[in-house]
This record gives C-alpha cells, sequence and structure tokens, in this order.
C-alpha cells in the first residue's frame, strides 16, 4: 500500500463539493423503508458515471457491485450504507429540508451514502496503488423489520465473493465532527417486540364472582416478566425487558375480557435471549391461570445484536488515530439500541463504528430520530476519508 493518510485527505478534500451536493440531495429527498426507489436511481447514475460495475434491485432497492484494484489480491472488504429514511416531520430551515413531507433523514442514512459514494469514487480512481476487492453495498430499509441486511443476505450479497471483513459507519451526534467512535466486542443490542394477551370473563367490577380480573393478571405479568428478565442484567451484557403500551378497555367499572401489553426485549447473548423469550411466555401463562384467565405470547423477533470483532476493531481503532489524530478517537459505551448491521456481523468479521456531526458552537446537537436533526458538513469529510483509508488498511497485506 503507498497512500497515506495525508494523500487519503487531499483526495477526500477534492471531492467534498460534490460530497456535499449529493449528501444535500439525498436529504431533500427521503424515502421511507422499502421504498427506496428513487434514492437507488440517484445512486446508481452517479456510479454508471463513474464507470462503476454494480447490480440494482437487490432485495427490493438494494445495490451491490465489485471494485477491484490493480490484482484481485487475497481479500475482500466489504463496505455498507443503508438508504431510508424515518416518518418524522422535519423541522430544520434549510435550503435542503425535506421535500418529501412527513419523511426525514433523522439518522444520517443520507450522510452514510454520500460517504460511501464519495468513498467508492476515490478508490475508483486510486485502484491502481492497492491490491484487492471492494465490495459495496447499499441496503434498503434498515429502520423496519424484518430489516433490509436480512434479505440483501439472502438475495447472496455475502457470497460470490465472500468479504473477509465488512465495516459500516453510523453518524453520532454525540460526538463532535472529526471525531469517531469505537467499540470492541458487544456494541449494540438485539430487538424484540413482546406482545401479551390475556383474556377471561369480563364483568361488572363491583361483582367480583362474576369476572375474571383481566386487568390485575396483565399487571402482575408485567411486574413478574420485568423483574425476572431485568434482574439477570450484568455490565458486561445488559438486558432490557420494558412495556411501553397497555390497553384495558373497559371503564370505571367494566372489567374488559381481554387486555394486551406491548414491549420491547433486548439482550447480548443469543442463547439467553432464547432463555428469555421462554421465561416470559410461561410466566404469562402461570400468572393468568391463578387469575382464572389465558394468557397468549406473541414475540416478533428483530435483529440480532451488533458484535464488532475485536481484531477488526483494534486494526480500524489504530487506522482512525493515523487518519484523524489519536485524540479524535474515542471509546464508546454500550448501547441497547439496535441496528440490522447485526445480521451482517453474525456471518463475517465486522466492525460498525460512529463518526461524530456535531458542532456545539453551531447548535448542531439535536438527537437522531428527532425532527431538528442535522449534522456539520465536515463530517462528511471524517466519514468518507475513513471508509477509503480503512478499506485501505484492511486490504493491505502486510
Amino acid at each position: 500500500m503507498t497512500v497515506t493518510p495525508e494523500k487519503v485527505r487531499l483526495l477526500v478534500e477534492k471531492e467534498m463539493p460534490l460530497i456535499g451536493e449529493m449528501r444535500r440531495y439525498l436529504h431533500a429527498h427521503p424515502e421511507l423503508s422499502f421504498e427506496e426507489k428513487n434514492t437507488a436511481e440517484y445512486i446508481s447514475a452517479w456510479l454508471s458515471r463513474w464507470g462503476i460495475g454494480h447490480k440494482t434491485r437487490v432485495a427490493g432497492y438494494g445495490i451491490t457491485g465489485l471494485l477491484q484494484g490493480r490484482s484481485a489480491g487475497a481479500k475482500v472488504v466489504a463496505l455498507r450504507a443503508d438508504m431510508d429514511a424515518l416518518p418524522i416531520y422535519e423541522k430544520n430551515e434549510v435550503p435542503y429540508k425535506s421535500l418529501n413531507e412527513g419523511v426525514m433523514h433523522a439518522c444520517g442514512h443520507d450522510v452514510h451514502m454520500a460517504c460511501l459514494l464519495g468513498a467508492l469514487k476515490v478508490l475508483n480512481e486510486i485502484r491502481e496503488t492497492w491490491a484487492g476487492r471492494i465490495k459495496f453495498i447499499f441496503q434498503p430499509a434498515e429502520e423496519k423489520l424484518p430489516g433490509g441486511a436480512k434479505a440483501m443476505i439472502e438475495a447472496g450479497v455475502l457470497e460470490n465473493p465472500r468479504p473477509d471483513v465488512m465495516i459500516a459507519q453510523h453518524v453520532y451526534p454525540e460526538l463532535e465532527a472529526g471525531k469517531a467512535g469505537f467499540r470492541p466486542g458487544k456494541y449494540m443490542a438485539s430487538g424484540d417486540e413482546i406482545n401479551l394477551y390475556v383474556t377471561g370473563r369480563g364483568g361488572h367490577a363491583a361483582i367480583a364472582s362474576q369476572f375474571d380480573n383481566t386487568v390485575l393478571a396483565l399487571a402482575e405479568i408485567i411486574a413478574a416478566t420485568e423483574q425476572a428478565v431485568n434482574s439477570r442484567s450484568v455490565p458486561e451484557s445488559p438486558t432490557i425487558l420494558s412495556f411501553g403500551k397497555v390497553v384495558a378497555d373497559g371503564a370505571h367499572n367494566i372489567i374488559p375480557g381481554r387486555v394486551h401489553a406491548h414491549g420491547t426485549f433486548r439482550a447480548f447473548d443469543e442463547k439467553w435471549r432464547q432463555e428469555a423469550h421462554r421465561i416470559i411466555a410461561s410466566e404469562a401463562e402461570k400468572i393468568a391461570a391463578k387469575h382464572g384467565c389465558k394468557a397468549e405470547t406473541v414475540i416478533d423477533k428483530g435483529y440480532p445484536p451488533v458484535i464488532n470483532d475485536v481484531a477488526v476493531t483494534r486494526v480500524l481503532m489504530k487506522a482512525a488515530g493515523e487518519l484523524l489524530g489519536e485524540e479524535q478517537v474515542k471509546p464508546l459505551d454500550i448501547r441497547m439500541t439496535v441496528e440490522d448491521f447485526g445480521y451482517y456481523s453474525q456471518r463475517v468479521p465486522s466492525c460498525f463504528y460512529r463518526i461524530g456531526v456535531a458542532n456545539k458552537k453551531k447548535g448542531i446537537t439535536a438527537g437522531l430520530h428527532t425532527p431538528a436533526f442535522d449534522i456539520d458538513e465536515r463530517s462528511l469529510l471524517a466519514g468518507t476519508a475513513l471508509l477509503v483509508w480503512n478499506a485501505l488498511v484492511l486490504l493491505d497485506e502486510r
């Protein structure tokens, strides 16, 4: 490898006007999960303009392709960016404000796409300086179950050739633009939707002998299952069961015959995940029976945990220090949020890291998934350069 971190920064700085233009266009034209038709056409048009071969309509509106250096080399590195936006009304008054009312790139996927496009342009232009192959993946539907990652894997995106290593980056408003954050090992949790239904004889609340107390049964089930599951949480492998919606549509003096609750379960260990599912269903059944009721537990299994390969992550932390400066590279805490990149990390040694996008002096601090979310566009330089440099470092056979 002959390209230096300084050279990478210069190459990316040259492309910054275009990268910024692409990000602003994508931000102004967001599309929801599984609906990214125009987004895919925009990405494909740029790749075609640069002579980068690719395949469209993978698992819906996904795009994938392969860049080759001066030779096929021994390694394949995969780079992934997600494409979908959220059903949020944007409150920012900026020239690139969403033109699709009620839809917004409030999670920064516009940044992810623009950075990957910029990185591919640079890598393609310097392909005679590196050996190996870079598989790129523009993935739809990260924000909505069952998730685009699962569908793209089923469509064969991890085959022909199979990546040796895979990386993705995500915006992070808790860090200032120009910084990056990493965490080896367990990083983001699995996420399952828990649905509890309790049925019994409804009736007049004043005549206890003529009804089954479905409301009390559900309340006890919530308390018991949260205690049983959350008591197993430990710092190195935290777990959370929490119910955010409870429906008992009776009245002051009416006990309904059917009540239900909906919650979320997060974990990091797959064996414990399955055991927790069993505990929740068993406790619900047992407690409902005590009240003369029946319980049904429906669990919609969501994304697996994101587990960063320790060796790969340490290599990229060192690489980020070389590119950005060691003081710009920060450790990350475990997060109980979810990300469908976990499907990739189950199959390929991977690293999912963060790029800072905040600028406190300019008031750019809004959180992800909020109507005021925005970025300091300096983050596009760091994000694009990181993808280029990380790919080159991982391909290096030294």
